[in-house]
């Protein structure tokens, strides 16, 4: 399995970043998860020689624009999400539109849709996790958004894939608002498979405090031998990770082999 970063907040050599992820997912089946917020990231497929028509399927992690804000430059791929990703999203602060820069008539028209709550196997090996479970106690316990309506949006369209490897799953998270432990947890129920060879993506920490110490047990605690958090996860999280998982930096124009 092989996963090439299209785009994440840090550039690469040869690669631009914009705030969002993007990622070249490469198992069983070659697919796209996220798009990040721009046509930044068909930018980068074209510096590394990638043809984005190989990949015949998108896999949207949730419906936030800095994931979704290049599905304006795709058309006629299977579009896999969340029905809750179609919705719209706001920042609790100034009220700001978060959502995905199309509206679901010009989604349905441009893509065929599968929405699902449910997880959904789309090969062999990988598997859309659907809604995530919000099961412990220290994930997930406040939000910086708000639904149309003003109430709290705690974002339940969040999902991740996981990708079977003969190391162990592979778990793949955009932002992890539904909580990286969460997310990882429910992926072993889904899959059946208890061992986690790797986590990367997004984990929405920010700072070494009680809810990252926690991960850090609870990875360790499973046996997760990769821990490769980037774009939402900020420079204290990642040092603490860092720790205990040595790993290079998630950029632009990075390649991630498993």
């Amino acid at each position: 399995m092989k996963i090439i970063v299209l785009n994440d907040n840090q550039p690469g050599d040869v690669c631009g970043a914009a705030h969002g992820l993007s990622f070249w997912v490469e198992a069983d089946i070659t697919f796209l998860f996220d798009t990040g917020p721009s046509d930044i990231f068909l930018q980068n497929a074209r510096l590394l020689g990638i043809n984005p028509d190989l990949a015949p399927v998108v896999v949207l992690s949730h419906g936030h624009y800095d994931h979704t804000g290049g599905l304006p430059f795709l058309q006629g791929k299977k579009l896999v999400c969340h029905p809750a990703a179609l919705e719209p999203k706001f920042r609790k602060a100034d009220r700001r539109l978060m959502g995905i820069p199309l509206t679901p008539s010009e989604i349905a028209q441009r893509f065929e849709l599968v929405t699902s709550v449910s997880p959904l196997q789309l090969s062999p090996e990988v598997f859309f996790l659907g809604e995530i479970p919000r099961e412990n106690d220290f994930e997930s316990k406040s939000t910086p958004f708000v639904n149309a309506d003003g109430s709290d949006d705690f974002v339940p369209d969040d999902s991740g894939v996981a990708v079977a490897t003969r190391r162990g799953l592979v778990v793949v998270s955009g932002c992890a608002h539904s909580g990286i432990c969460n997310l990882v947890e429910h992926a072993r129920r889904v899959t059946g498979i208890k061992k986690v060879h790797a986590v990367a993506g997004g984990f929405h920490l920010k700072e070494e405090n009680g809810v990252t110490l926690r991960t850090i047990h609870y990875f360790r605690a499973i046996g997760v031998e990769r821990v490769l958090p980037s774009h939402c996860t900020a420079g204290p999280a990642l040092e603490a990770f860092r720790r205990h998982w040595p790993s290079e930096s998630i950029r632009s124009g990075g390649v991630l082999r498993f």
